[in-house]
């Protein structure tokens, strides 16, 4: 058993991939004695079946349509040696970073590309689940060819550049009389509930869209080429706490949790941050409202109350699928869990199986008339076309 990781480029040209299995078909049942040596067929068969639930010596390749040192990179090198241990047969697991176009590069090429054998997988994120409620045209994936079979919460950090002086709400003033870089993946991207919190609150904001993930968003700022950032929990644990530490950042506000019913509470991974909400009505005087808000708390359920998701073609047979469910509620149910996946993810509640699908389903449903106010916004503040 291993894993391990490569990154492809953005553009990466076609190559030869192992085609799946044919399968045999009974074309004709001509008389008694062939439905006796169909049912014997059958029987035969049987074991080869189950034995596809077995990835003894096989390989799993896990796409992850990012840049390596982001919250999806982090959070998929988290789960994928568990992984390994617990699917039967205990596979190799093999991270391909393939980064580009705020994942959906990436994810465009494993829609095309995957096999349905069971051994090709995604992660998705946020910047995969918002170009597709979008109608982004550059989306060739479509959620509903896709099952879940594990689905992570997620929260994350806004912080800011020492040299501004702020340290909280009553700074906004100061930050709103700057003219501040963001290093972004894209307007649709997981950034833009953070683009819409920071515009609500009459920001001067220059996002420098391209960066082909959170991680290079982060070095950016830690060049001092932008002077504010965000990172989901996974990558502000791992890799923003220690700028934080050593005076090199300032948390400003977590993004909050979101329920279903739009309630927005802290984050249990930053009890000590003030919410986005929290600190918007204590800088401003007011608590948010309006259409900006409706649809910021809707980015906020279909992209961060299940933000990372693995999910399978759904043609892969039920039994293989089954399986992932299984090895996935192994995982998370591990007496440890809780407190490694605190330490490096953050303190949320796992979904697995059929649970997760379902939720899933249910978060990409969004009111027409969000998608159109969303719309409208990026198209006038970035040019963004649908």
């Amino acid at each position: 058993m291993s894993w391990s990781a490569i990154t492809l480029p953005d553009r990466i040209d076609d190559k030869t991939k192992k085609t799946n299995k044919e399968e045999t078909h009974m074309k004709y049942l001509l008389n008694p004695l062939r439905a006796t040596l169909l049912g014997a067929v059958a029987m035969l068969s049987l074991p080869q079946a189950l034995a596809a639930q077995d990835f003894a010596g096989e390989t799993v390749e896990w796409t992850i349509p990012f840049g390596v040192g982001g919250g999806t990179d982090v959070w998929a090198r988290f789960f994928a040696p568990q992984l390994a241990d617990a699917l039967p047969g205990q596979p190799n697991v093999v991270v391909l970073n393939v980064p580009g176009g705020g994942s959906i590069t990436g994810a465009n090429q494993f829609a095309n590309r995957a096999s349905h054998d069971g051994l090709s997988i995604l992660g998705t994120s946020a910047s995969t689940q918002y170009p597709a409620i979008l109608g982004d045209p550059r989306v060739r994936y479509d959620y509903a060819d896709w099952t879940a079979v594990l689905a992570s919460p997620t929260g994350g950090v806004v912080y800011a550049d020492p040299k501004y002086g702020v340290t909280g709400p009553e700074g906004l003033e100061t930050l709103k009389s700057e003219e501040i870089r963001f290093a972004s993946q894209g307007a649709t991207a997981l950034e833009m509930p953070v683009l819409l919190a920071m515009k609500m609150m009459g920001m001067n904001i220059r996002p420098v869209f391209g960066m082909e993930s959170r991680g290079a968003g982060r070095l950016a700022f830690e060049r001092g080429e932008a002077g504010i950032d965000f990172q989901t929990s996974s990558a502000y644990l791992s890799s923003v706490v220690p700028l934080v530490e050593s005076g090199k950042a300032v948390p400003l506000f977590s993004m909050g949790v979101v329920d279903a019913d739009g309630t927005v509470s802290r984050d249990p991974s930053f009890p000590d941050l003030p919410t986005f909400v929290e600190f918007f009505t204590e800088a401003t005087g007011a608590a948010p409202e309006g259409e900006a808000f409706e649809a910021w708390k809707a980015l906020m359920i279909a992209g961060y109350s299940l933000q990372k998701m693995v999910v399978l073609p759904n043609d892969v047979p039920a039994e293989i699928i089954e399986t992932y469910s299984q090895a996935a509620r192994d995982i998370v149910e591990a007496p440890d869990f809780r407190e490694r996946a605190g330490e490096e993810l953050g303190a949320y509640e796992q979904l697995v199986g059929e649970e997760a699908d379902a939720a899933l389903k249910a978060a990409l449903t969004v009111d027409p008339a969000i998608r159109e106010y969303l719309t409208t916004w990026l198209s006038e503040d970035y040019g963004v076309r649908f």
